[in-house]
């Protein structure tokens, strides 16, 4: 915000203190320069008339925004009660639908009539989150999951661990045996900014769960895909994609580590493969299509550690201006789910939109490179 000049000497008017939000170097300086022997306010004291106004701003545009939320229109769900059945019959596997973005993409394809598969690390969680579905979905007036009244989906919870190649492999098995069909495949599990650790098979964490876990997971499902078609694969990339760059020379970040741009590169690498699999798809009646949710209150941010005074602030912005997972969860369902998207491929979507892509985003050569660099890493290839 910008702010008035002092005039008549070098006392500092109280008002332009009000209004100095973020007060510059020098003008510190001249506070400390009069605070002294001139009765004028001391630096401390003028920082913490700053941060009292910043928190005062941050607190009315939070409260002015939930104003909005409360008398605004509530969440428009891509699909209404007279398509409650729209995907009746039709299975959707979800990866890491026990919480967040996941749990709420479940929520609403179940509403949809869709039989849902939760693939999940953790099967007690996944349990949990199958039980509070199932008793949302009834106190919605609707019937359980599993029932036969009604369109109601069935609820159907699997063990899948991304950070093991094991753990994958098992799943898929399961799958192809269990399963006489796949119609819509969600790569939404993520892991956000956590430190350097490594997958159970050596892969640096965030690159190993977000694009090679689910590299290798598509690829062993495609072949029911396809003898499921028309059938879908949605992506959940980022917009943080934009900040990342595919370094083939160290992929597995053992010669340097930034949790950020880890984050970025396997997001980015998240569209090149979505791009590369739409390209290798062409005529065979299964489209593969990535989004962005927007920022989105999950926890996917837990690795993330602030000051302990800094967090009630951040959570006051965070439910104010953040998305819910309802909200954040609408594209996939969207893409998933939704008739004007049939014959759709290889495309970029957020809010329910197709978006633009940044050109390192549709380099067809890196796209290409990373697919076959990418089949070695998970042992598809020798």
């Amino acid at each position: 915000m910008p702010h008035a000049a002092p005039s008549g000497g070098n006392r500092p008017r109280p008002r332009v203190l009000l209004l100095q939000v973020a007060p510059p170097a020098p003008r510190v300086r001249r506070l400390r320069k009069s605070g002294a022997g001139a009765g004028g306010p001391s630096a401390p004291a003028a920082m913490a008339v700053a941060t009292v106004a910043a928190l005062l701003a941050a607190l009315g545009g939070a409260l002015w925004l939930a104003a909005r939320r409360f008398v605004g229109p509530s969440v428009q769900r891509q699909h209404g009660g007279g398509n409650s059945g729209l995907m009746h019959g039709k299975t959707v596997l979800i990866t890491g639908a026990n919480s967040g973005l996941g749990r709420a993409t479940a929520a609403e394809l179940l509403r949809l009539g869709a039989r849902v598969i939760m693939g999940c690390r953790d099967r007690a969680r996944a349990e949990e989150a199958a039980g509070q579905l199932r008793r949302e979905l009834r106190q919605a007036g609707g019937p359980e999951p599993g029932s036969d009244a009604g369109e109601a989906g069935e609820l159907v919870v699997k063990e899948l661990d991304l950070a093991s190649l094991r753990s994958v492999r098992a799943f898929c098995q399961e799958m192809l045996q269990e399963e006489p069909r796949l119609d819509v495949l969600i790569n939404n599990a993520g892991i956000f900014q956590c430190p350097y650790m490594k997958t159970e098979d050596g892969f640096e964490m965030q690159f190993g769960v977000n694009h090679l876990g689910h590299f290798l997971l598509t690829n062993l499902l495609l072949g029911l895909l396809k003898s499921s078609a028309p059938s879908r694969i949605v992506v959940v990339s980022s917009k943080l994609y934009k900040y990342g760059d595919i370094n083939f020379e160290d992929l597995n970040s053992e010669q340097s580590y930034n949790k950020s741009f880890c984050y970025s590169r396997s997001k980015l690498a998240n569209i090149l493969f979505t791009r590369e699999l739409a390209r290798r798809l062409e005529g065979t009646n299964v489209t593969v299509n990535v989004l962005h949710p927007g920022i989105v209150r999950t926890n996917l941010g837990r690795h993330i550690h602030m000051p302990l005074l800094v967090k009630p602030l951040f959570n006051l912005v965070s439910w104010a201006f953040f998305k819910t997972p309802l909200e954040g969860a609408q594209t996939s369902v969207y893409l998933a789910s939704s008739p004007e998207v049939d014959g759709v491929s290889g495309k970029y979507f957020g809010d329910c939109k197709e978006e633009e892509l940044l050109p390192k985003a549709m380099d067809e050569s890196v796209a290409r490179k990373l697919w076959d660099i990418s089949e070695v890493m998970v042992g598809i290839l020798k």
